[in-house]
């Protein structure tokens, strides 16, 4: 397939999410779920003007771009300006809310001081193997591009003015479409249409709409077609208003540290002064870029039925980079799930647990390394105990949200086998402690090890304990809860023994700093867990202090992010990641340092994209995304940091919505 690493814009709804270039590309397209199934390899669209070969869209010489979303909304336009022709075309592209289809709405206006007489064309290849052949055929003028599973429609209210079904790709170079056949084996085919002429100064609208058909439930081409039909009645541009508006209203709802509300005050928190110059209000409106873009970003992450949270929309589908991406971490969701709190996406969060989690959560009460959002198991390559751990903290941590006694009810059983599987890994018997053996287990208890949150390590980690410990004293608080009181002793008993063990076993001595894990003495960004989000030790405990310098002499780039541990080689190693420099920031909040919080969050919001999304790594060298665009975890962090403002000490008092927010300028 053609290789397409960083997705520039994303745009979906419930159940489609698709992704663009900075060109207006359509890269990826996903369906019935945000990881599964991704249909494209790629669609590119031109047009013919006059007496020219065709013009594509995404890549022509003379092609002048710009792109943005429509003010708070997925709705992403693409102006493309033909410098030859001056021909300048609109592109807007969106996801329906009524419907399950992805509208391209073009307006092409001539610039020119002659006539234009314009065609457009559409190339559509999508992924084929031995498993998914797909074939293709016109009918009703639908470009139907059909497997075993999915009819992949593709349409206008205006008719087809002609087709190639086989050998497309070298065929629509001239921009003229014949074809004798009206089916065809090949996974490419392309499609043309008739914009007419443009008189000078004259602009004309003209819509492609995406229809995808699960064979499953019809196959019949007489039903897809009668499906297609009443899509066509549609009015595109009252469907588009109502999109607007629908994402406009989400993120008004969402607007949970009041951002876009109380605008004076966020400024004034963002750029330390009461009066805004043009620098410093450019601060104000780079951050708020990046809140909006998070609240809508989590939904297109997040699958309606189920909560799953997928960790970012794919990137590297052959695997030639990474493991891929398209999956739910148990681990990174509950770092989403605090964000949607935040957030006022509270049943999302509660579906995510009630759900998904028991849904996914194994015989033994572990769960695995990662899943598709519907639930079923994802390749994985080995076990990661803090998955586990950080379930049963995120629980209680949406509980303290929400105060719903119900919601532990209903989960509890599920919490006791997790409690189960991490005294399995622990080597001692879980609930119930009763016997005294258990408890002499419990003195000189040793642990397994398993893969670091990074996946890269083998071994047992501060970090995986730490979630541990975490997990063990929200399980002591549902106890309480819950009035079972007869097991908060060993609750307690257990989040003490693994402090003692950390303490004890993954301290470097000589240095007076914690250690990530028994083999080695790393400096790496997730020892920060032990204090955010997981409690185990105090921000102002000594050898966390000296952890921390250590941190800031070995971790922290001269652009002021911060890399996620020493020596780290992926994707090229040394990069920042906007993860790793807002775990720095919220520990500066921790302990009061507001000011260096600040520039830590202010170096992740300059790098961000100019749509407002945060990438996994950003370039040290040209400050621009890396890899990954729209990291659901690196979103989420930064929602966390904005939220944690509220806990700084001994700064000025700034009171932002229903929260305290402090600065220190």
């Amino acid at each position: 397939m053609n290789r397409k690493y960083l997705n520039e814009a994303i745009i979906g709804n419930n159940e489609i999410v698709a992704s663009f270039s900075k060109k207006g590309e359509m890269l990826r397209l996903f369906y019935p779920t945000k990881d599964y199934k991704q249909f494209v390899d790629c669609m590119y669209t031109g047009v013919k003007v006059n007496d020219s070969a065709i013009i594509y869209l995404h890549d022509d010489i003379n092609n002048v771009y710009s792109q943005y979303y429509t003010e708070n909304t997925n709705i992403l336009n693409t102006k493309i300006k033909n410098t030859y022709f001056n021909l300048s075309i609109l592109q807007t592209d969106f996801a329906a809310i009524s419907q399950n289809i992805l509208v391209k709405k073009l307006v092409l206006t001539n610039e020119n001081t002659i006539d234009l007489n314009v065609n457009f064309i559409v190339y559509s290849k999508l992924l084929s193997d031995f498993n998914n052949m797909v074939g293709s055929k016109i009918e009703n003028d639908i470009l139907m591009q059909y497997s075993h599973d999915f009819t992949y429609c593709i349409f206008s209210k205006a008719p087809i003015q002609g087709h190639r079904l086989n050998n497309s790709k070298e065929e629509i170079k001239s921009g003229i479409l014949k074809d004798k056949d009206y089916i065809g084996m090949s996974n490419d085919s392309a499609i043309s249409f008739e914009i007419g002429n443009l008189k000078a100064g004259e602009s004309k609208e003209f819509e492609i709409i995406i229809y995808i058909n699960n064979n499953l439930e019809q196959y019949q081409f007489d039903e897809i077609i009668s499906d297609v039909e009443k899509i066509r009645k549609i009015d595109i541009n009252k469907e588009l208003e109502k999109v607007e508006k629908y994402w406009q209203n989400y993120v008004k709802k969402h607007d949970g540290l009041k951002v876009i509300e109380q605008k004076e005050k966020w400024q004034k928190l963002i750029t330390g002064q009461e009066n805004l110059n043009e620098t410093t209000y450019k601060k104000y409106e780079q951050m708020k870029n990046v809140y909006i873009r998070s609240i809508l970003l989590f939904p297109l992450l997040t699958n309606a039925k189920t909560g799953g949270i997928s960790a970012a929309i794919e990137i590297d589908e052959e695997r030639e980079k990474s493991g891929r991406y398209s999956y739910c971490w148990p681990r990174d969701a509950v770092f989403v799930t605090k964000a949607l709190d935040i957030l006022n996406m509270k049943e999302e969060t509660t579906k995510f647990y009630l759900e998904f989690c028991k849904k996914t959560q194994s015989q033994n009460g572990m769960w695995e390394q990662r899943f598709y959002t519907d639930g079923r198991l994802a390749p994985c390559w080995g076990y990661q105990i803090d998955e586990t751990a950080s379930i049963i903290y995120g629980i209680y941590e949406h509980y303290k949200e929400t105060q719903n006694k119900e919601f532990l009810k209903q989960v509890y059983p599920m919490c006791q086998k997790a409690i189960d599987a991490l005294g399995t890994f622990l080597n001692v018997s879980s609930v119930p402690f009763t016997s005294q053996k258990n408890k002499e287990n419990m003195k000189n208890f040793l642990t397994h090890e398993s893969y670091d949150l990074w996946e890269m390590h083998e071994g047992v980690h501060l970090y995986s304990m730490a979630a541990m410990y975490a997990a063990y004293e929200a399980m002591l608080e549902i106890e309480k809860v819950l009035e079972k009181k007869e097991y908060v002793q060993e609750m307690e008993l257990m989040a003490e023994k693994l402090k003692e063990y950390c303490k004890k076993n993954l301290y470097n001595e000589e240095e007076k700093t914690l250690k990530r894990s028994n083999k080695d003495n790393i400096c790496d960004i997730s020892i920060l867990g032990t204090v955010t989000p997981f409690n185990m030790f105090k921000p102002n405990e000594k050898e966390v202090i000296n952890t921390v310098e250590k941190m800031n002499m070995t971790l922290r780039t001269y652009t002021g992010g911060y890399i996620r541990f020493e020596n780290d080689n992926y994707m090229g190693g040394n990069n920042p990641w906007p993860v790793a420099t807002l775990w720095m920031a919220q520990y500066n909040l921790k302990i009061g340092k507001a000011k260096e919080a600040m520039e830590q969050i202010e170096f992740v919001i300059k790098t961000a994209t100019k749509h407002g999304f945060l990438a996994e790594q950003i370039n040290n060298e040209t400050m621009q995304a890396n890899w990954v665009i729209g990291l659901g975890w690196s979103h989420a962090m930064f929602i966390l940091a904005l939220s944690q403002l509220g806990t700084v000490p001994n700064c000025e008092k700034v009171a932002i919505g229903d929260r305290v927010i402090w600065t220190a300028y």
